[in-house]
């Protein structure tokens, strides 16, 4: 009787395993990689905490095996990572808050990289998002927007990233990098509905702001954004789907993130 039950079982299951078989969404392509390595090398936030790697153990255990084990420390927003909309708007969405919905779509990638490489303070403004539209057709409802300003390559040479390699809370006046400029912020918020916003720079605001009004603008229309994203240059204007599942910190501001975009063939 058990042999003949688990016969019934296996017969019930061979439709499944076929169609999984069959089933491959994303067999026509390639995975890019838009995550930067955690090291002692990961660029945080002058003032922050950076990753800090210590081993548990490494080595032979009594029972004649091999175990290794590590634990890490560091603050939510550096490397590559999400900043939850509560992060600069009191109330709203913490990290596991977030639905996989708003983490998951199709992108558009925006590329200043000619603009932004020869001013280290450009602010991505609303007439290159006309510009793309211009060429690609109005960015999509629920898409996920990218822009790309070329500053990935210079990772992880803090100086060149950032615009100086100094810490603490004297090195913040001295930040350049380019960001996105508030009054197009806003334009996104009123005229596009977009799921979340990245950039390969350390701030969606510029190094040089004061008052991060980029981070209030979209997070107050509850609309996260990923930090230090790499390999931009590697995705195209359109065409590719993006997946950014950060760390599910209870509570959190922010959180580690590894993001990937699928490009299809």
């Amino acid at each position: 009787m058990k042999n003949r039950t688990q016969l019934i079982i296996i017969l019930a299951s061979l439709p499944l395993f076929a169609a999984c078989s069959r089933s491959q969404p994303f067999s026509s392509g390639k995975w890019i990689d838009l995550s930067h390595d955690f090291s002692s090398e990961t660029i945080y936030w002058p003032t922050a905490k950076s990753f800090d790697l210590e081993s548990e153990f490494a080595g032979m255990t009594e029972g004649g095996y091999y175990y290794t084990a590590n634990r890490f420390a560091a603050s939510e927003h550096g490397g590559t990572h999400l900043d939850s909309p509560i992060h600069f708007s009191e109330g709203m969405k913490t990290a596991e808050q977030l639905t996989l919905d708003q983490l998951i779509g199709p992108a558009a990638v925006i590329d200043v990289s000619s603009s932004a490489l020869e001013n280290r303070d450009y602010l991505i403004g609303v007439d290159d998002f006309q510009s793309w539209e211009e060429q690609h057709g109005e960015i999509p409802d629920g898409c996920i927007v990218l822009l790309s300003t070329g500053y990935s390559r210079f990772w992880p040479d803090r100086e060149k990233y950032m615009g100086t390699a100094q810490l603490g809370a004297e090195a913040v006046p001295l930040l350049h990098f380019p960001g996105l400029d508030p009054d197009a912020a806003n334009w996104l918020v009123e005229n596009r509905n977009i799921k979340a916003i990245g950039l390969d720079t350390p701030s969606i605001d510029y190094g040089q702001s004061k008052l991060f009004e980029s981070h209030q603008i979209l997070f107050k229309a509850d609309i996260p954004a990923f930090e230090n994203v790499a390999n931009l240059d590697q995705v195209p204007a359109t065409g590719s789907f993006v997946i950014a599942l950060p760390m599910k910190i209870k509570g959190g501001s922010g959180g580690p993130l590894r993001i990937v975009a699928f490009v299809a063939e």
